[in-house]
């Protein structure tokens, strides 16, 4: 072979190559704006999940969810995991993003409001009336009360508030079954193996096994709040439109049909 023969085979190799590395740089971040990823708290699934097959249904780009706890979420977003828009089931665990300048914040804004409910087994449901004072530990007869984590999941923060309020909770502190997620609190409940749970009212209409049993007054805890907001890393072109579409009078059925308020 001769040297301008090689030399010929050198330049078409490297074009080849330059070819391929300038088409698969190309491709990548279209294939990272395929989709929206969204992490949302978990007593959102029933309604996101209806909302977003209805978006796609529009010709929206398909929307891939996380559904965890508001804590678990936040704590993933500061290590970095990819997602481009946060739904938080309080206002602290969005605060706790924001602060660390996670969030688009011209895009952050309160999305929902819920309530929380005392639920039992459906079978086993008779009426409760919460007011200060109630024996819940004497209902409990001895059994676990199901509700988030106190301490970090959002809707065990609430449950915890109110029964604090209302004189409570030193009598059931030691019962109480802390849950990684408000759904998960649900399914003991629904399961029977807790006589009674603390959840949101979305979650309780979710769950044909649960009956409510009674609602906590809203000036027992602070207002329960679902802020929204796209993510600063987000890399979705879709991300602003799929935001305001959760906001528009399109999507409000959806959430409104599982108990939630849409807030304007």
């Amino acid at each position: 072979m001769t040297i301008s023969r090689r030399f010929l085979i050198r330049i078409a190799i490297a074009s080849a190559t330059a070819a391929f590395l300038s088409l698969a740089g190309l491709a990548a971040p279209a294939t990272a704006q395929e989709k929206v990823t969204v992490f949302a708290a978990a007593s959102m699934k029933n309604a996101l999940d209806n909302a977003n097959k209805a978006w796609g249904a529009q010709g929206g780009r398909a929307v891939a969810v996380s559904y965890a706890a508001s804590s678990a979420l936040a704590k993933q977003i500061e290590s970095g995991a990819p997602a481009d828009i946060f739904i938080s089931a309080d206002l602290d665990w969005m605060k706790y993003v924001a602060d660390k300048k996670l969030v688009k914040e011209e895009t952050r804004s309160n999305f929902l409001a819920n309530r929380i409910v005392l639920i039992a087994a459906k079978d086993k449901a008779a009426p409760v009336d919460i007011k200060p004072g109630l024996d819940l530990a004497g209902l409990l007869k001895g059994g676990r009360l199901a509700m988030g984590e106190p301490n970090s999941v959002p809707a065990g923060k609430y449950g915890k508030a109110a029964l604090e309020k209302l004189g409570i909770w030193a009598s059931v502190e030691k019962s109480i079954a802390g849950a990684e997620s408000v759904r998960a609190a649900l399914a003991l409940v629904s399961r029977g193996e807790a006589p009674y749970g603390i959840v949101y009212q979305t979650d309780a209409a979710a769950d044909p096994g649960v009956a409510v049993v009674g609602t906590f007054p809203e000036d027992t805890h602070p207002p329960i709040i679902y802020p929204i907001a796209i993510l600063s890393e987000s890399r979705s072109s879709d991300a602003t439109a799929y935001l305001e579409y959760l906001k528009s009078e399109k999507a409000a059925p959806f959430f409104k049909k599982e108990g939630f308020t849409v807030l304007k």
